[in-house]
This record gives C-alpha cells, structure tokens and sequence, in this order.
C-alpha cells in the first residue's frame, strides 16, 4: 500500500496544474502570450506536474513496493523540479527580468 507521501504529491500536484493551465489560458485569452514568455515556462512546469501527477498515482496503484518507492521518488523529483520552476518565475517576476 502507498504511504501518504504520494497521495500529497497527487494532491498537491493538480491543484498547482489546475493554477498553471488557468494561468496559460488567461494569457492567451488577454493575447498576452506573443509578449510575454511566462506561458512557456508555466507550460513546462505544467507539464513536470502532470508527469509527477502521473508517477504518483502509478505509486499509489503499485502492487509491487519496490515500483512503489521508484514511481514516489520520480514523482517527487519533479514535484520539487516544478517548485523550482515556480519559485524562478517569481523571482523573474519580481526583478522584473520578465514584462
């Protein structure tokens, strides 16, 4: 059985890609999205979170505890990858780097 870990991951994961595809989507809906490259990068972060969305629930469904442990740690691996991600746009953003 698969700990809480991947179920937070899970969670946590598609809530935030739920935000990043919101976030794309106001952008071309505004046609912001030709002068502005913070939907690409959110497009790629939105795309580390569905994979970590995809291993985690693969380790919550494992039967095996050897594939559990493996699909947990890549779905943690690209969760905190697409933390970082997050965390780099903020600090894009603040500083102004990115209009």
């Amino acid at each position: 059985m698969a700990n809480n870990t991947s179920q937070h991951i899970l969670n946590t994961a598609a809530n935030l890609l739920g935000f990043c595809l919101f976030v794309i989507t106001a952008f071309h809906v505004t046609n912001t999205s030709q002068t502005s490259i913070i939907d690409e990068f959110t497009s790629l972060i939105a795309l580390l979170l569905s994979f970590s969305c995809f291993f985690s629930f693969l380790s919550i469904r494992s039967k095996k505890e050897s594939k559990e442990k493996k699909y947990e740690t890549i779905a943690d691996i690209l969760f905190l990858a697409s933390l970082v991600g997050i965390v780099v746009i903020i600090f894009l953003l603040v500083f102004k780097f990115i209009k």
